[in-house]
């Protein structure tokens, strides 16, 4: 039997866990314009990839779903071919408004009129990942300069609008790293007309998620190029949510990027889709016809999971943040991946915030991790000089 006070103190983790569950429900439903789609195969996203066979099933969904299980298993097999490109030739820095570029059903005013009139300085170039969309295919990323020679590219996560994150970008300014902001597929100024949301980075069409995810990545190693162009000697990444897992793979991928933060961390991209709260219209959409086995085979190649051997290749200081009660990119599966993390030897740390994956963004649980990355990146690149 518990005394007394070990009793009360396990009572008020009860009522603590219960609060974070229903503020973080709260907060993930404030969105009412997600859609529900249903699956698609999205073979025809394949025709442009590397590591192909010229095969292109477009009769059954079970030939569909052969080939793309099959695709999985060479790119996976030959990932640097498959996250492979050439720098862009027309790099070139755009002053111009900000925007907000809300996703919510009605855009908040007040941020809107906050931002109106404002500019600033955006790196421009043409993706070297071509999609039906010509928005999409010019990459975007607003820079925050700073003194010398450290330099990270940030991702922030799955629908956020053009300002998130930029008060990090400041902070870390003020500790002498330089910011390069990346607008990540079909966010903000990137999205085509016809979707409110970033609903094409991840999606119930199975070859368009892919190909998003392919193209941020290689995205953020142009900004890479860019970087090293302006003469920047130290570099790195940090990403939250969807970011996270593009920066794990780029970096799985990037022998330059010497420290990466992952602001929330997971295994697989099924398992996301599969078990988040967040994500549960995307579930509902491919259920009739997808069980979460099936669906990490045919994600496989964009997953981090798929690529510690990779990402072991060079010494990096990786810090790993994620929430104890998070009901987007579940506890027990951002634990595997620091199993991972230590399994192969590799250089980490970690901080479990006492929050929930949305709540993350409040008071005072940013500040939390605000500090957490900050003083992780001046240290990591402290040390690197």
């Amino acid at each position: 039997m518990l005394t007394a006070p070990f009793a009360i103190l396990k009572s008020m983790a009860s009522l603590y866990a219960r609060w974070m569950y229903d503020w973080e429900t709260r907060l993930t439903s404030v969105d009412s314009n997600r859609v529900v789609r249903p699956l698609e195969w999205g073979i025809e996203w394949t025709r442009n990839w590397p590591c192909r066979n010229g095969f292109l099933p477009t009769r059954t969904d079970d030939e569909c779903e052969r080939y793309l299980r099959q695709y999985n298993q060479r790119a996976t097999a030959s990932s640097d071919e498959f996250f492979g490109y050439q720098t862009p030739s027309d790099f070139r820095l755009e002053n111009r408004e900000v925007q907000v570029f809300s996703t919510r059903e009605v855009p908040d005013p007040v941020l809107e009129n906050k931002v109106r009139g404002t500019h600033a300085d955006f790196l421009r170039f043409t993706s070297p990942v071509n999609t039906p969309y010509p928005e999409n295919n010019l990459a975007n990323a607003r820079w925050f300069p700073a003194k010398g020679k450290s330099a990270v590219v940030l991702l922030p996560h799955w629908n956020s609008d053009a300002l998130h994150y930029n008060s990090l970008a400041r902070i870390l300014n003020r500790l002498g790293i330089s910011v390069l902001r990346l607008s990540m597929p079909y966010h903000d100024i990137r999205r085509p007309a016809e979707i409110r949301r970033a609903d094409y980075a991840v999606s119930s069409n199975i070859g368009r998620t892919m190909d998003a995810c392919r193209q941020a990545v290689i995205d953020l190693r142009c900004c890479l190029d860019w970087l090293q162009q302006q003469g920047y000697e130290r570099l790195g990444t940090v990403g939250t949510s969807l970011g996270s897992c593009y920066a794990f793979l780029a970096a799985a991928h990037d022998s330059r990027i010497q420290v990466a933060a992952f602001n929330h961390a997971s295994t697989y991209v099924a398992d996301v889709v599969w078990h988040g709260q967040s994500t549960r219209h995307i579930r509902q959409g491919m259920e009739p016809q997808m069980d979460i086995d099936r669906l990490r085979e045919l994600w496989k190649a964009v997953s981090p999971m798929s690529y510690f051997k990779q990402f072991a290749r060079w010494p990096r200081k990786s810090l790993i943040v994620y929430a104890k009660y998070d009901l987007t990119f579940l506890p027990e599966f951002s634990k595997q991946v620091v199993s991972e993390f230590a399994r192969h030897n590799l250089d980490y740390k970690v901080a479990a915030l006492p929050c929930g994956h949305y709540s993350m963004g409040e008071t005072p649980y940013k500040y939390m991790d605000g500090w957490a990355l900050a003083s992780f990146l001046a240290r990591a690149f402290k040390s690197s000089r």
